[in-house]
């Protein structure tokens, strides 16, 4: 059986038996809370149960590598929706060891795409319109640094209010065990 049909059945069991109704809440997340986090798997449940936080508690923007990449990028105006239009007064961006992010090769990536089909010629389009893509496909080489990068592009956007803290955090995918890499609350005293 296809994928999608499996979904499918089941999401009409769920809905037949009214299973949603534990996950009622509204937009606003109750903790007033953001966080950016990577799309690893491993992630899914263990990150909300190490963090605490449950259904309408916050909301959660998944990326791969937890990276903000571009200042006015999609994962960039995610934050300042959730800011501006559902409350959030703080942002967690949190990575995590072990990322596949961390070995990320452009080149090897290139490689695949070409193996399941893109043309050279799509390749070369893109090259001649200026895109990058070493530099578009590139991870990082150290999650610490990543996460304060990230960190700071959401810190020092020219939109993001100055009250919001911004922390960074890396998780370990085997413990749940958090370690913090930036205190929010911390930037904002050293500002003042």
């Amino acid at each position: 059986m296809a994928l999608l049909n499996e979904i499918l059945d089941h999401n009409k069991k769920f809905i037949e038996n009214k299973e949603y109704e534990k996950y009622t809440t509204d937009k606003f997340p109750n903790k007033r809370l953001v966080i950016l986090s990577c799309m690893d798997t491993r992630l899914v449940e263990l990150l909300p149960k190490a963090m605490d936080v449950g259904n309408g508690d916050v909301k959660i923007i998944k990326t791969a590598g937890a990276i903000v990449s571009h200042p006015f990028g999609s994962i960039m105006r995610s934050i300042l929706v959730a800011v501006y239009e559902l409350g959030a007064d703080e942002v967690c961006i949190v990575g995590h060891y072990d990322c596949g992010m961390a070995s990320l090769k452009a080149e090897n990536t290139i490689q695949k795409m070409k193996e399941r089909g893109v043309s050279e010629e799509k390749l070369d389009l893109l090259h001649y319109s200026g895109v990058d893509l070493e530099k578009f496909l590139h991870g990082f080489d150290c999650v610490e640094d990543s996460v304060k990068h990230s960190v700071a592009m959401v810190q020092n956007h020219p939109l993001m209010p100055k009250d919001v803290q911004v922390h960074g955090l890396v998780i370990d995918p085997k413990s749940g065990r958090l370690d913090v890499i930036v205190n929010g609350y911390e930037l904002v005293k050293s500002d003042s």
